[in-house]
């Protein structure tokens, strides 16, 4: 991987004492060492993804980052790439960048950090709808419009759908594609706007997408985890989320857990301030009022 080196350069002492003007002069170039990062942590993300990360920097992943390089003394890089296959081959995997946010701990294709968070799918539905979704065995599933979202036009499809048509729920679900329109802002959040506008009656979506557009909503929506966690024989819902390097660069993966772990206030905060729900820190859902920020 083509990538700066690890640490900083050294700032070399003179050689011989009592060189008073020296050792002042090179307590300058020291100084100007340190405001120049001669280190950069060169980070993939998705442009137009939120609450993850967008081209602004407005993503709580673009927080993390900044946190990262802040950490690191290095100048902070990206390159933008939307996450739909091939992210991971496209980006990391081709030297693009030294790191990617948001990966399951268990993720093959990268060195994953250990997690920072734990999330689950979720249900979403107004609060005035009459009704209460807890389980994907509610009999109230096979009666209401149910929104999922599909990751391919190949059949490829998310967690929820493979559970829902497990039970044989099919005909009442409708699909919403996770890659969305572009030219639109944060296309996977459409699922959540049909739902406060009576499009659909549940969605069932990743946590973290909820949380943060829920509140945002038009209308006051719930949302609560999905159970079971895990649908037998083995399909998970419930996910420990890390960062990934390259497997070639494991120095990178220790220095990063430890930024994460000495920093972990204010990963916190972060992950709170973007209504993450987090089953680490006991979450057990949400009744989130249209228009409000979390």
């Amino acid at each position: 991987m083509n990538r700066p080196p690890l640490l900083r350069r050294g700032c070399q002492s003179p050689s011989k004492p009592g060189l008073v003007l020296a050792l002042l002069l090179a307590a300058g170039a020291c100084a100007g060492s340190r405001a120049e990062p001669s280190r950069t942590l060169r980070v993939c993300a998705d442009p137009n993804n939120l609450p993850f990360s967008n081209q602004r920097g407005e993503g709580f992943e673009n927080r993390l980052a900044e946190l990262l390089a802040r950490e690191m003394g290095a100048e902070l890089r990206y390159t933008w790439w939307a996450q739909r296959r091939g992210f991971i081959r496209n980006t990391l995997r081709a030297g693009e960048c030294d790191l990617v946010m948001g990966i399951p701990s268990s993720f093959e294709l990268a060195l994953a950090t250990e997690p920072y968070y734990r999330s689950t799918y979720v249900f979403v539905y107004r609060s005035d709808a009459g009704f209460a979704v807890r389980s994907f065995d509610d009999p109230i599933l096979r009666d209401v419009r149910i929104g999922v979202h599909l990751i391919g036009d190949d059949g490829a499809n998310a967690p929820p759908a493979h559970a829902l048509g497990k039970r044989g729920i099919v005909g009442n679900v409708v699909g919403y594609t996770v890659y969305g329109d572009y030219a639109l802002p944060d296309p996977p959040a459409r699922i959540i706007d049909a739902v406060a506008a009576g499009e659909i009656d549940v969605a069932i979506v990743w946590g973290p997408l909820a949380g943060y557009f829920a509140p945002r909503a038009a209308a006051p929506l719930e949302v609560v985890p999905v159970a079971p966690q895990i649908d037998p024989p083995y399909l998970p819902f419930v996910f420990d989320i890390a960062m990934g390097v390259n497997r070639s660069d494991p120095l990178l993966k220790v220095e990063v857990e430890s930024i994460l772990h000495r920093r972990s206030t204010e990963v916190d905060s972060i992950l709170t301030a973007y209504g993450v729900p987090r089953l680490d820190r006991g979450w057990r859902g949400t009744i989130a009022s249209g228009g409000t920020t979390p």
